[in-house]
C-alpha cells in the first residue's frame, strides 16, 4: 500500500520504552492510587452517588462482583495506574446498569421490542471478525454498536444534548481514544479503536459482570475459573435487555453483534437468539495465539505492576484452547440452517463474496446500494494503513510447534491451514 507505515517489531513487552510524558502520567497515578477501594460495597455507593439512582435490578450481579473485584484486587498484579482504571471501569459498569434500569422503570414498554434475527459473528480476534462486522455494519438495513454507545448506552438526564449540541458521551470518548493512541502508538495496527468504530457486545454482558472481557484487562484466574463454571444463561438475557433499551433509543431492526466469548457460549447464546444467524469465523489457531498475546502484552503496560509476556502467553495460550475446545463440542447446537463457518483464508480471498453468502443465509438483502456502502468502505478504511507488526512467538515464551500438536483437535475439524 502506498505510503503505508514500516512494519514493526515490538521488542519491549517485558520492559516498555514509554515516551517521557507516559511514565510520567503512569507514575503520577500513584499518590491517587493509594485511595482506590475496590471493595464491592464502595463501588455500588459511588456509582449511586453520581447517579443519584439506588436501584441496579436483579441482585444476581453481586456474586459476580464481588468474585471479580477480589480477583483484580489481590491477582490482577495492577499497577497504580492499573487500580485507577480497574476502579473507573467497575463504577461505571455499575452507573450503566443503574440507567438502564431506571429506564426500564420509567418506560417498560422498552420489555416489549423484538430483537428479531440477529446475524451474531463467533470467532476469535485476529480471525476476521473486526473486518467482517465492520462490512456488515456499513449497511444502513442492519444496527450495529459503536464504541463510544457500547461504553455508556444511556445518557445521563443531565447531560441529554440540545438540538446541534454534541453528546457528551462521544466527546469523553474521543478524549479517552486520543489518551490510548497517545499512551500505545502501536496499538491502531493491531486492532484500530475510533469513537464511532464498531464495538462487541461484550462491553454490554460486562454491565451484567459476566464476560471473559476482564480477562483482556489482567489476568483474573479465579473470575475465570468461576465465570466458566457457571451457566451464563441469565446474563446472555441482560445482554437482550439492553440491546431492547439500545434499539428504543436510536431505532434499528436487525442487529449485527461480534464477540469471541460467543465461542465457549453456543448454547446461552442460541437459547437467548433462537432465530439468529451464527457466522463461526476460523484461522490458524497458531498465528491466532501469537498475535492476541501480542496485543495483550503490549497493552498490559498500562496496567500490570511488572508487565510478564511469557505470563500472558501462558495464560492466553490456555485460554484460547479452552475456547477452541468448547467450540469444537458444541457446534452442532447452532442450527446447521442458521450457521455458517466461514475460513479465514476464504474470507480474505473475496471478502464481499463471503458476505453476500451470509446475507443468503440469513435473509437479508444484498442490493447494489449495500454492496456500495461496503465499497466506501473498504475504500475509507484501506486494510493495513497503519502499518504492520511482526510477531515473534519466543518473547511470548509460545513454542509454535508444541501448540500446533495441541490444537490439531480444532484445525482437524475444521480445515484450518496452518499459517507460515
Amino acid at each position: 500500500m502506498p505510503g503505508r507505515p514500516d512494519p514493526v517489531r515490538i521488542d519491549d513487552l517485558g520492559a516498555p520504552r514509554l515516551a517521557p510524558h507516559v511514565a510520567a502520567m503512569l507514575e503520577g497515578a500513584r499518590e491517587m492510587a493509594a485511595g482506590v477501594d475496590l471493595a464491592p460495597a464502595a463501588l455500588c455507593d459511588r456509582a449511586r452517588a453520581e447517579t443519584g439512582l439506588e436501584d441496579f435490578g436483579p441482585d444476581d450481579f453481586r456474586e459476580r462482583l464481588d468474585v471479580l473485584a477480589a480477583s483484580l484486587d489481590t491477582e490482577a498484579g495492577l499497577s497504580a495506574f492499573g487500580r485507577l482504571n480497574a476502579q473507573a471501569l467497575l463504577v461505571s459498569l455499575l452507573k450503566n446498569r443503574l440507567r438502564i434500569e431506571d429506564l426500564v422503570r420509567r418506560h417498560p414498554e422498552i420489555l416489549d421490542v423484538e430483537i428479531a434475527r440477529p446475524i451474531v459473528i463467533c470467532g476469535l480476534p485476529r480471525t476476521g471478525t473486526t473486518h467482517l462486522h465492520n462490512l456488515m455494519s456499513a449497511d444502513p438495513a442492519l444496527r450495529s454498536l459503536p464504541y463510544w454507545e457500547s461504553l455508556e448506552p444511556v445518557p445521563a438526564d443531565s447531560e441529554r444534548p440540545a438540538p446541534g449540541e454534541p453528546d457528551p458521551r462521544i466527546v469523553r470518548t474521543d478524549a479517552a481514544l486520543a489518551l490510548l493512541n497517545d499512551a500505545l502508538p502501536h496499538f491502531k495496527r493491531m486492532h484500530e479503536m475510533t469513537t464511532w468504530h464498531v464495538h462487541e457486545e461484550i462491553q454490554l454482558l460486562a454491565i451484567d459482570f459476566s464476560t471473559m472481557l476482564f480477562e483482556t484487562v489482567a489476568p483474573v484466574p479465579s473470575w475465570r475459573d468461576y465465570y466458566r463454571s457457571h451457566d451464563q444463561t441469565p446474563s446472555y438475557r441482560y445482554l437482550r435487555k439492553i440491546l431492547q433499551v439500545l434499539q428504543w433509543l436510536r431505532g434499528g431492526t436487525r442487529w449485527v453483534l461480534k464477540s469471541p466469548q460467543h465461542l465457549e457460549q453456543f448454547g446461552p447464546l442460541s437459547t437467548v437468539f433462537p432465530d439468529a444467524t451464527y457466522v463461526v469465523t476460523h484461522r490458524d489457531p497458531v498465528a491466532v495465539t501469537v498475535s492476541l498475546c501480542t496485543m495483550i502484552a503490549y497493552s498490559a503496560r498500562l496496567s500490570a505492576a511488572d508487565p510478564d509476556p511469557c505470563a500472558v502467553g501462558r495464560y492466553w495460550s490456555s485460554r484460547i484452547e479452552d475456547m477452541l475446545r468448547a467450540c469444537v463440542r458444541d457446534r452442532d447446537v447452532l442450527p446447521a440452517a442458521q450457521s455458517l463457518d466461514v475460513r479465514f483464508d476464504e474470507f480474505m480471498a473475496d471478502d464481499v463474496a463471503m458476505v453476500e453468502r451470509i446475507y443468503a443465509l440469513a435473509g437479508q438483502p444484498f442490493t447494489a446500494s449495500v454492496r456500495g456502502a461496503m465499497d466506501a468502505f473498504m475504500a475509507e478504511h484501506p486494510r493495513g494503513r497503519h502499518g504492520a507488526v511482526l510477531y515473534d512467538a519466543a518473547q511470548l515464551g509460545i513454542d509454535p510447534e508444541e501448540r500446533r500438536r495441541a490444537l490439531a483437535f480444532y484445525s482437524e475439524r475444521f480445515g484450518v491451514r496452518a499459517e507460515s
